[in-house]
């Protein structure tokens, strides 16, 4: 718990008794607010922890006095990010909290099975994956908020890490599983629909992009306005997608049959509700959820950084690891439970960042950049070589055993050695170098699904496709009007 000791070190009375540490004339202002909180070991840990990456900010350098009326203005449009501050919660909430959201993902997988017969499937998915992503904008605006730059970053790239390095193979396994179970032999690879050429592409234009904002080190304004258009480009050719035919409802289950097949008003409010109140749940949930993991991580002693990028991101990327498995385990709902977390991928690859900037410009009074250093800098280029490689394992319109294997030791090979301290020894030494390893055979194997897609060996199918719904529909539709 040695990043905790500072914070340790500056607690008296009850914090001295349980063994944390001696008084700091630095804290004193918090020792009453600390003696009604401290209720347990736990508890105890909790709040240090918590307040050590959102409530007591390292030293602003660059950060600017924000007048009195500014500042109340800024407040109110904040209120509702900073109403998610992490909560000091015993680690029994997770009993309540985690079937909570696993109830809230289970409502909106429904809502948007059920609404992909009326409006695009992608856009449905866009809708999902808001109110799945909204735990994560929560988490990081408050980071912003408090201008934790060191941590703005762990939190994004774990999020997107886990996606695809953790997310994309659990579906083809998942898959896997019930078809092998179903028709007793291996399932080679998770086909996609044609329409799903627009999500790949989706995907790939912010990844271009930000590379361009890690070899400038800085997040800015004017970039969180590109990244707010390449969005919504894509949700412009999302509603040009039409939607599914109504052959497919008896593949549907029960509930979202049911709702399907209601009439026009019991649907519309069906799907409504669901949606509502999946997202409700998420979003209320979510904080009790990351705050019990918060105390059994403080009690265990995991460091902030390794928190925020790893425990953080997956209380938040919950919702979509249910749907996408509650999908899968159909396996022809495969290709739609990989689309969802796609969907989310490009949701955080532009409008988190966008909001990251804005957010922390506010904090600042000012239009203000977000710099990084050269451990958030390799983070981020690491990031952007996993998320290139998926896309160009998608670009056959297939999704193989082997890549999904891939990714998935890539992912597992920096995840187990990330809290492991450089040192001594040669697992230590490793892990000093594991994060420039991965990245290096990440944009290796780029590298080389980019010479096979030259050269013929792989079929880019999915830029095929993508032009030919780009005549037919983005621009019939403009020439049509």
């Amino acid at each position: 718990m040695s990043s905790l000791n500072p914070k340790m070190r500056s607690l008296s009375g009850n914090a001295r008794r349980a063994g944390f540490g001696r008084q700091s004339d630095r804290l004193s202002w918090s020792l009453d607010r600390l003696q009604c909180l401290l209720k347990s070991r736990a508890r105890d840990a909790t709040l240090i922890l918590s307040r050590s990456f959102l409530k007591d900010p390292p030293a602003r350098s660059a950060q600017l006095p924000i007048p009195p009326r500014q500042r109340l203005a800024v407040s109110g449009a904040f209120v509702f990010f900073a109403a998610v501050e992490i909560a000091h919660v015993g680690p029994a909430t997770v009993l309540w909290a985690a079937p909570a959201i696993l109830i809230a993902a289970m409502m909106i997988a429904w809502a948007a099975e059920s609404a992909q017969f009326f409006i695009s499937q992608g856009f449905a998915l866009a809708i999902l994956a808001w109110l799945q992503t909204m735990p994560e904008f929560a988490v990081e605006a408050v980071l912003a908020w408090k201008q934790q730059t060191p941590l703005l970053l762990a939190n994004l790239t774990g999020a997107l890490r886990l996606l695809t390095g953790l997310g994309w193979p659990m579906i083809y396994c998942t898959a896997a599983f019930f078809y092998r179970r179903s028709y007793k032999k291996p399932l080679q690879a998770v086909r996609l629909a044609d329409e799903h050429c627009v999500e790949i592409v989706g995907l790939l234009v912010p990844l271009v992009y930000m590379g361009w904002v890690w070899f400038k080190a800085s997040l800015t304004v004017w970039d969180a306005l590109v990244l707010i258009v390449i969005y919504g480009a894509y949700l412009f050719l999302l509603t040009k997608i039409p939607p599914l035919a109504r052959e497919g409802i008896e593949r549907l289950d029960r509930i979202p049959r049911s709702i399907v097949e209601a009439g026009p008003w019991i649907r519309i409010a069906s799907i409504s509700l669901l949606f509502l109140t999946g997202g409700a749940l998420i979003y209320f949930c979510a904080e009790p959820f990351l705050g019990s993991l918060l105390t059994v991580s403080a009690v265990v002693g995991v460091p902030a950084f390794v928190f925020v990028q790893w425990v953080a991101p997956f209380v938040s990327e919950f919702p979509e690891k249910v749907s996408a498995f509650y999908w899968a385990r159909t396996i022809d709902g495969a290709p739609i439970a990989l689309m969802n977390l796609i969907s989310s991928n490009i949701n955080q690859w532009t409008m988190l960042p966008a909001m990251l900037s804005i957010v922390f410009s506010f904090s600042c009074g000012q239009p203000a950049s977000i710099r990084f250093d050269s451990r958030q800098e390799l983070e981020l280029l690491m990031t952007i070589g996993q998320g290139l490689v998926g896309v160009m394992f998608l670009l056959n319109m297939e999704f193989a055993w082997w890549e999904a294997s891939l990714l998935f030791f890539l992912w597992l090979f920096q995840f187990v050695l990330s809290p492991v301290q450089p040192g001594p020894g040669v697992v230590a030494q490793i892990a000093g170098h594991s994060h420039w390893l991965v990245t290096c055979a990440y944009f290796t194997w780029f590298g080389i699904e980019v010479i096979r897609t030259l050269t013929g060996a792989s079929e880019p199918r999915a830029f095929v496709l993508f032009a030919s719904f780009w005549r037919g529909r983005a621009l019939g539709s403009a020439e049509d009007r």
